[in-house]
């Protein structure tokens, strides 16, 4: 936990007894009452945690509130439905790249069983995006929707450019793509485990997505995310500066 997330921007915050971040600030950190660690605001700002008092009743923390978070890219995605371990890769580091919206879409090679998992139905997927914006010392959780098709997540980033990974039948390299325009909101697509069907290829191309490769090699659904969200970003320039 690089950057413990809260709700909201409190003055105070007491943690209960059993809370899991009670027992990571004290046995993995090391702290006691007096010292202070990073904090932030949901989709606010960060600032300075102060243990104030740790006993029975729970942990008493100050907190003093800074500047704003690190932004996000200007790269959303699009992601196929996978089995859920896969998918928790994904939603764990997505986050930490900075991904600020996230479509999940069924596809016609997943298997639409795999959205009644428990890592959809309870809380999991929202824990882990939660997770990955604290590894990226960041606040800004991102905002993830799901879709029964290809098409309707395609429909719900209208007026952005689309490339899509695929093994198959890309046109160029990742690497040799460039954003049509400054300002422009890009999307990646990704497919399930078994790649795009021949009718999703097709929905691609009538939008006007542009089908691009990783090279030679077949990835892992999670390993070809943090590749092309990190290629995009790189060739849009979101990353010709390490400032905020």
């Amino acid at each position: 936990m690089n950057l413990m997330l809260i709700a909201k921007a409190d003055e105070t915050l007491v943690l209960q007894p059993g809370d899991a971040r009670i027992a990571h600030i004290c046995g993995v950190l090391g702290m006691k009452p007096g010292d202070c660690f990073d904090v932030g605001a949901e989709n606010g700002p960060r600032g300075k945690a102060r243990i104030v008092s740790n006993d029975a009743s729970g942990m008493v923390l100050a907190m003093e509130w800074g500047g704003p978070p690190r932004r996000l890219l200007g790269v959303s995605l699009i992601v196929g439905l996978c089995r859920p371990q896969t998918m928790r890769k994904v939603l764990r580091e997505a986050p930490a790249l900075g991904v600020p919206e996230i479509f999940v879409a069924k596809c016609l090679r997943g298997e639409p069983a795999y959205a009644a998992s428990s890592l959809w139905t309870g809380s999991e997927w929202s824990d882990l995006l939660r997770l990955g914006t604290e590894q990226a010392f960041s606040t800004f959780v991102p905002v993830l929707s799901h879709h029964d098709s290809l098409a309707a997540a395609l429909d719900a980033v209208r007026g952005a450019e689309v490339v899509a990974l695929d093994n198959y039948e890309a046109t160029v390299p990742l690497a040799k793509w460039r954003r049509g325009g400054a300002g422009v909101k890009t999307v990646l697509c990704i497919g399930p485990e078994r790649g795009w069907d021949g009718p999703e290829r097709d929905v691609l191309r009538e939008r006007g997505c542009t089908l691009a490769h990783l090279g030679p090699r077949v990835l892992r659904t999670e390993t070809a995310m943090i590749a092309g969200v990190s290629l995009v970003a790189a060739l849009s320039g979101e990353w010709d500066s390490l400032k905020e």
